[in-house]
């Protein structure tokens, strides 16, 4: 199903994206370095490189492999962002996955926040697949369209985590909203300390149409490319970092971090009416009873 979007709310957007509305000014103080500094590549070195000043980093995918890294540090709770500008052109069973995980690795206890960009023949609009796992346990797909070409420019990609809830951003528009109901529950990930990953991989047995259309290998190398990494968050040091207490010292744990701003709520509203083209917590046929989560409101 496609669904097209008039082009005046996206100039509603672009005045949005002039303020700063989904974080305070101590954002725009967190440290920015190196990648070496940030992160370690997860495998095939020889598919990652970097421009000559080493500011933007690509991520490449032959018939052979793909490739990824991870930060070094792991975090509790926070601010994370990153432009990423996706592979151009035919780019069917390719996924380039932007995301946060207890492990490196698919383990049965995991826990989980994901974008995966799902890639198409040319023309056709990249999909943006979410989800959320906890204790292993995903299943809460969410699928959206974009309102602009991801492989012309960069564009930025953003998590904010705290314990009230999830928001999911594509250049500081909220897209996706997952909320905790303030109770012990098994949806919530919100115990366990996550690094933040990014790889590019071959999934054209599922990602493209459920897998009818296939990766042409022709096309290949197929490069995704990433730069201005941003994180203002709670570093994790063992046994338990202050920082992840209730004290509410920074600002993406703070009260005007646990709901969406009346900006927010109107951008938000635009995206449910015209850029969702999927929600499991809307397909009864696969929930015949609905996740616990579903009736919780975004937007208190």
């Amino acid at each position: 199903m496609e669904r097209r979007a008039s082009p005046m709310p996206v100039l509603l957007y672009i005045a949005a994206l002039m303020a700063p509305s989904c974080c305070s000014s101590s954002e725009a103080a967190a440290a920015k370095s190196s990648f070496e500094d940030n992160f370690d590549i997860m495998w095939s070195e020889d598919h990652f490189t970097t421009s000559e000043d080493k500011q933007i980093w690509y991520l490449s995918l032959d018939k052979d492999t793909g490739c990824g890294f991870q930060t070094k540090q792991k975090y509790r709770f926070g601010w994370f962002s990153m432009k990423i500008k996706l592979v151009g052109g035919d780019s069917a069973g390719v996924v380039t996955a932007y995301y946060m995980c207890t492990e490196n690795g698919a383990g049965p206890e995991r826990d989980e926040l994901d974008f995966e960009f799902l890639g198409n023949r040319s023309g056709q609009p990249y999909l943006i697949q979410t989800n959320v796992y906890k204790n292993g346990t995903g299943n809460r797909e969410m699928r959206h369209q974009l309102w602009f070409d991801p492989t012309e420019e960069y564009h930025t990609y953003s998590i904010l985590w705290n314990n009230h809830q999830i928001v999911f951003f594509v250049d500081k528009v909220p897209i996706r909203v997952f909320k905790n109901n303030g109770e012990a529950n098994n949806f919530f990930p919100n115990e366990k300390p996550m690094y933040l990953f990014s790889s590019i991989w071959n999934a054209d047995e599922w990602a493209t149409r459920g897998g009818i259309e296939k990766t042409d290998w022709k096309k290949s190398p197929f490069v995704s490319s990433y730069k201005d990494f941003s994180v203002d968050a709670c570093q994790w040091e063992d046994p338990f970092p202050a920082c992840v207490s209730t004290t509410t010292k920074n600002w993406w744990d703070q009260y005007d971090a646990w709901h969406l701003s009346d900006a927010q709520k109107k951008d938000f509203a635009w995206i449910q009416r015209n850029m969702v083209i999927y929600d499991y917590c809307k397909d009864s046929e696969r929930f015949p009873t609905l996740p616990v989560e579903c009736p919780l409101s975004p937007w208190e």
